[in-house]
């Protein structure tokens, strides 16, 4: 009993706790309501603030109902197939039909824009599909054919048709001006042999560039780069050029002209063409390359190297070196793109000193020729105007240094070249004044005292 008295007044002082707890509880709710009403007035609450907070109750106290991330299913299509229908998703084109006018009933606008839409989609349904098949075969690899109608074309550009007609014409000029009488038939194999040769030499020449041409764009579209033909072509089409070339020459015409010929196609490929990554000489080597065609035409005619020859030789070697310099000069970007070491990109200021010390010495070269028997002298005469032109040229262009100067001075040597050859030839000594005089050779001497002869 004493144990059980013990343990009432505890039991009391709990119950009137409770019974505390729940008369303040119970008073408390009206001073929540308002203040949860002065909650709501002072943050505006919403019915959607409502939901999110019984959201976040059950969320909190019941963490069985809580939101999970479902896992994402692994694709058991390849993703290549998904980024080919995105590509043609994104090719799909929908047009999108005009807007009709107010005045119109609501029928017939109606109507209109449904048949608009099934002509556009039946438009679309014919002409997507093409244009996505032509762009996948376009962006696909393809392996170039070569047609026998572009072949000439591919070439003509493989062999620098137009250096090479340059290479003819300077060794026409050679043959012309040799002191002999003129030969139809030497000077046709003497032309084609040295055409030939020209042909080979710049084919080989593009079959060792390939990787640097690409890098240019003065010589990117060239036919190896883009891969037109195959360089197992070029190579056979440079064998068959420079074999029959040098062939022609030395039984066509004479040895001496065949070992010019195979000399400068060594020359042109071995020594200028791997120089031109290596060192400013290849100027200096191409302009031997140059001066050697006129040789050629000129030991065509006479079979001996005179100093006619070598004066003809001297003019195509000083005029190379305007030209050329000027040319580089507005290249300057490409050829350092292209790893080409010139004298425009690593000596600017030696590249205009030569080019004007070049342009100056052709004047002194034209008043050697009526000294060395080949022109009267009239050609000193009226052959000054135009080498004093290119000379002021390029005076401004070793003042200036900017484009304009010297793209002037590339143009004018152009046409300064041919205008002085045609100079050169139009003052040339007759056959029958050498002979007068005895200057003839033998051999020549003999062929135009039979021409002379009835």
């Amino acid at each position: 009993m004493s144990a059980a008295r013990r343990c009432r007044p505890p039991r009391a002082l709990a119950g009137l706790f409770v019974w505390h707890l729940r008369n303040t509880g119970i008073r408390q709710i009206p001073y929540r309501f308002v203040h949860l009403y002065h909650i709501a007035n002072g943050r505006l609450i919403t019915f959607q603030y409502f939901n999110f907070l019984k959201r976040m109750y059950v969320t909190q106290y019941n963490k069985d109902l809580s939101q999970r991330a479902k896992p994402k299913s692994d694709s058991i299509v390849s993703p290549f197939y998904e980024l080919q229908q995105l590509d043609q998703e994104k090719k799909d084109v929908h047009k999108i039909s005009p807007v009709s006018p107010v005045h119109q009933s609501w029928s017939e606008t109606s109507n209109r824009n449904e048949l608009r839409e099934m002509k556009s989609a039946a438009e679309t349904e014919d002409s997507v599909i093409p244009v996505g098949a032509e762009s996948k075969e376009d962006r696909q690899w393809k392996e170039m054919k070569l047609r026998l109608d572009d072949l000439p074309g591919i070439l003509a550009r493989l062999s620098k048709i137009k250096l090479t007609a340059l290479v003819v014409s300077t060794a026409s000029a050679g043959f012309a001006m040799a002191p002999v009488p003129f030969e139809f038939t030497c000077f046709l194999l003497a032309s084609l042999g040295t055409g030939l040769a020209s042909c080979a030499a710049n084919s080989i020449n593009q079959f060792f560039e390939v990787p640097f041409d690409s890098n240019m764009n003065r010589t990117k579209n060239r036919p190896l780069v883009r891969g037109q033909i195959s360089p197992l072509l070029a190579v056979c089409f440079a064998a068959s050029c420079g074999v029959p070339g040098i062939a022609l020459l030395t039984l066509g015409v004479n040895p001496l002209t065949g070992a010019l010929g195979a000399f400068n196609i060594f020359l042109y490929t071995c020594c200028y063409t791997p120089l031109k990554r290596m060192s400013i000489a290849n100027t200096w080597v191409g302009a031997v390359v140059g001066a050697i065609p006129p040789i050629m035409g000129w030991t065509a005619a006479t079979g001996s190297l005179d100093a006619g020859a070598l004066l003809l030789g001297g003019i195509l070697y000083s005029w190379q070196f305007p030209h050329f310099n000027a040319l580089s000069w507005g290249l300057r970007e490409d050829y350092s793109r292209g790893g080409y070491c010139m004298m425009s990109v690593t000596h600017p200021e030696l590249c205009k000193r030569v080019a004007l010390r070049h342009c100056l010495a052709l004047i002194g070269l034209s008043t050697v020729a009526p000294v060395l028997d080949i022109t009267t002298w009239t050609f000193p005469v009226i052959s000054l105007p135009i080498n004093l032109y290119i000379s002021y040229l390029g005076f401004r262009f070793y003042r200036e240094a900017d484009r304009s100067s010297s793209r002037k001075l590339f143009f004018c040597s152009l046409w300064h070249l041919p205008m002085l050859l045609l100079v050169m030839f139009t003052c040339k000594k007759s056959v029958v004044e050498k002979e007068d005089k005895g200057d003839l050779p033998g051999k020549s001497c003999e062929r135009a005292m039979e021409i002379r002869l009835p």
